[in-house]
């Protein structure tokens, strides 16, 4: 089976400053895998790498067997990116924002009719909907976006620090959504710092520090090979190698 994300020797530099080296990790169709490690530890970096924003300095990214270099148009047909620090237009409700969206992403009125009943299925917002955005709160910004980018059934969603800043409530109902995805056909790709919650959300995580990747596994695995109760215990061992 193709991979749906294969990463190869990817390094990024920024004048003397390494921000990633030389790290490898593979995705498989329908997984949510997950880049876990504290601030400045080459996530993002990563994440806009492989959704096209940014070039890397060496190495290779294909998503499903397309390069995100060389054929970056097409990649963008198959990826829908969430930025940690993104917005919604605080000028419009929450379903204009949503029909704005899918007017981006095609010209048909079927399928953007069709993209809009999705993102409010995502979104769980109901009649909030109505409502300007500016009247959200964090955690239901958090959702009309994690609705904007499922609803254009994206092989790959591409998500940086998703419950960032999130109360316990609402980051639960974000972990939900991200679930959800995947019975959408979607493979998930995420950050996060939050290493406990990532052990209950992805299929496989990888331990990044300091641009480099030190682990790969299944959370369980990865807890049965260093003898740990937790994520956050693994990746104190695992960084000290």
């Amino acid at each position: 089976m193709e991979n749906a994300l294969t990463v190869r020797n990817l390094t990024k530099k920024y004048g003397n400053v390494e921000a990633v080296s030389d790290i490898s990790f593979t995705v498989r169709p329908h997984e949510i895998f997950a880049l876990i490690g504290p601030n400045g530890a080459g996530k993002s970096t990563t994440l806009k790498i492989i959704a096209t924003l940014l070039s890397p300095t060496s190495g290779e990214v294909f998503i499903y067997g397309l390069d995100v270099v060389k054929e970056a148009s097409r990649v963008r047909e198959l990826i829908s990116y969430l930025p940690e620090d993104s917005g919604a237009y605080k000028n419009l409700t929450g379903m204009q924002y949503l029909q704005f969206m899918a007017g981006l992403y095609s010209d048909n009125v079927k399928k953007m009719k069709d993209y809009v009943e999705l993102g409010k299925e995502i979104s769980g917002l109901d009649l909030r909907l109505k409502d300007k955005t500016s009247t959200y709160s964090k955690g239901m910004t958090r959702k009309l976006l994690i609705g904007r980018t499922v609803m254009v059934s994206p092989k790959l969603a591409i998500l940086d620090e998703p419950t960032s800043g999130l109360d316990v409530v609402n980051a639960i109902e974000i972990r939900d959504k991200v679930k959800e995805m995947t019975n959408h056909g979607t493979t998930v790709l995420l950050s996060s710092h939050n290493m406990l919650e990532i052990e209950m959300l992805s299929d496989r995580v990888a331990i990044i520090d300091k641009g480099k990747i030190h682990e790969i596994g299944t959370p369980q695995d990865l807890k049965e090979k260093y003898k740990a109760e937790n994520l956050e215990e693994v990746f104190v061992k695992a960084t000290k190698k």
